[in-house]
């Protein structure tokens, strides 16, 4: 028997010791999967492989559990840590691919390609002396290229306007940092915007560097966004949410059956225990997210504006196999602090779960409250005795449906082949100069910058050379969602991506319902905690 075969079934018999299922020792079953295996390898008709016999079954007995238990070979486990531990070893470059080309969108600050030369608005058409343009290149294609280990060397032939030959760059490959921040600005001159993508290693570090910014512009209240965050580390979301609450607050309490109720309770170390704070949340936010956006509810500390959170409240816990592979295996449920349990049901398998956000948009959740209905057996209280629903996920104290009357079959043709986006680079390839030296900065570019009929032109006629057809009626529809994407995009090239949410916000009703609510008394009517000494 092969060494990862025998280490596998070790582990169904170390299991073995601790569990038991319908009655019958786990060490029984484990004899019985060994017996199995064996008589397959000895007697099978075909030459079959152990390793992946094996391999097969483990997923599948994850797949039996809960949604969110599963195996991780040895290849993935790097890559699915890479976002939460919060680097990659690279070149330090953000890109898209516009007709078998490789575009430099923007360079990572401080990193390898900065520091020779690299530029946004680059077109990569060598990695090493192999022609990378024009060849069908995917994009994991381009990661296998530029991604290496830290102190390996690459040469990158760049093409750049006005240049009449290649450039060679010679990188020297390096940490690069993966930012859960993507933007933080003043919305108004009191009100602060910070939106996170994920909860990681350096979340925190980077929540507090963007917030003692704004603070020191004049912040006074905030919004923190968190719509389409998948959730991370627990003790990061814990960190965070201690931020915002006065001390000797529960925030969380996990449970499980062998998992003894662990309570969070909150410090005097708050960083912003004052003021007034809108967190938004939408289908897309999810564990850490929802333990954020749970705690500020259920004790009263702020609105929670939006659409109904994913519904993940289960903790996972990765367990290392001796073969390099692991498990990340659910140990404990997520309560928020009135006993609200955020995992929403899975009872009807994996296939169902994975299909409930459709479920829910075909269901009408998205477009409108009145669709939500949630039984008596489901009702909790906050703080201040306000009703919240639990059975998976977070219900926002205000709804913001998702907004489609700008939507259009002609903008979806346009989203579908990023037009959009590749009209922004050739224009930048023209204008760059003359906006660095018109535009100084964000402030100007946001006040000065307009799109004004003649660039609108000449983006319908690009779209036209690359298919898609005129369509008046459709333009008319997504005019100005479309001219704050080619704003936005502009500003996310010069200044990085919190310019991009600066620019497209001033669409988005989620943004817009917070600064009303922060400027009204929303917070008062609600008797929300949010006064110094309260």
């Amino acid at each position: 028997m092969k060494k990862s075969l025998r280490n596998v079934l070790m582990l169904f018999c170390f299991v073995a010791f601790s569990i038991s299922v319908n009655g019958q020792n786990v060490f029984q079953a484990t004899e019985k999967f060994r017996s199995t295996l064996s008589i397959v390898s000895q007697n099978y008709v075909d030459t079959v492989n152990p390793d992946k016999l094996v391999e097969d079954a483990i997923i599948k007995m994850m797949e039996e559990l809960d949604p969110h238990s599963v195996y991780i070979s040895k290849e993935e486990i790097k890559e699915m840590n890479e976002p939460l531990v919060g680097n990659f070893e690279g070149v330090g470059i953000q890109f898209q691919i516009y007709k078998d080309t490789i575009m430099v969108v923007a360079v990572i600050s401080g990193g390898p390609s900065e520091k020779v030369g690299i530029m946004a608005g680059d077109k990569i058409i060598k990695v090493d002396g192999d022609l990378v343009a024009g060849k069908g290149i995917k994009n994991n294609d381009v990661l296998k290229k530029l991604r290496g280990n830290k102190g390996t060397k690459v040469v990158i032939s760049v093409e750049r306007k006005k240049q009449e030959t290649l450039i060679d760059f010679e990188v020297i490959r390096d940490k690069i940092p993966i930012y859960s921040l993507d933007a933080s600005y003043m919305a108004t001159p009191e009100i602060g915007y910070i939106k996170l993508s994920r909860f990681a290693q350096t979340t925190m570090d980077e929540y507090l560097k963007a917030f003692n910014d704004l603070k020191a512009l004049g912040l006074k209240h905030l919004i923190l966004d968190l719509r389409g965050n998948g959730g991370g580390y627990l003790h990061i979301a814990i960190a965070l949410a201690d931020e915002f609450l006065k001390d000797k607050k529960l925030m969380v309490y996990t449970e499980g059956l062998r998992s003894p109720k662990k309570e969070v309770y909150s410090t005097s170390k708050g960083g912003f225990e004052t003021g007034k704070i809108v967190v938004l949340i939408d289908e897309a936010s999810a564990s850490a997210s929802e333990i954020v956006s749970g705690a500020i509810q259920d004790l009263d500390r702020g609105i929670i504006i939006g659409r109904r959170s994913f519904g993940k409240g289960l903790v996972q816990n990765q367990f290392s196999l001796s073969d390099g592979s692991g498990l990340r295996l659910t140990t404990a449920r997520y309560y928020t602090p009135s006993g609200r349990s955020i995992q929403k049901p899975y009872k009807d398998g994996v296939d169902a779960y994975n299909e409930d956000l459709q479920k829910r948009f075909k269901h009408g959740e998205f477009t409108s409250p009145d669709s939500i209905h949630m039984p008596d057996s489901l009702k909790f209280f906050t703080s201040n005795k306000r009703v919240v629903y639990g059975g998976g996920g977070i219900m926002p104290d205000i709804f913001i449906p998702l907004d489609t009357s700008m939507n259009s079959e002609y903008y979806t043709d346009l989203f579908r082949k990023n037009v959009i986006n590749q009209f922004v680079y050739n224009y930048l390839d023209e204008n760059r100069k003359s906006i660095s030296e018109l535009y100084p900065n964000m402030k100007a570019f946001k006040q000065g910058f307009k799109t004004d009929q003649s660039l609108m032109n000449k983006f319908v006629a690009f779209a036209v050379s690359e298919g898609v057809k005129e369509d008046s009626a459709g333009y008319a529809v997504s005019r100005k969602i479309i001219e704050a994407q080619i704003k936005a995009l502009i500003a996310r090239n010069f200044w990085q991506t919190s310019a991009y949410f600066e620019v497209i916000n001033d669409l988005n009703d989620a943004c817009l319902k917070a600064i009303g609510v922060i400027e009204d008394n929303s917070f008062d009517k609600m008797k929300l905690d949010y006064k110094k000494g309260k």
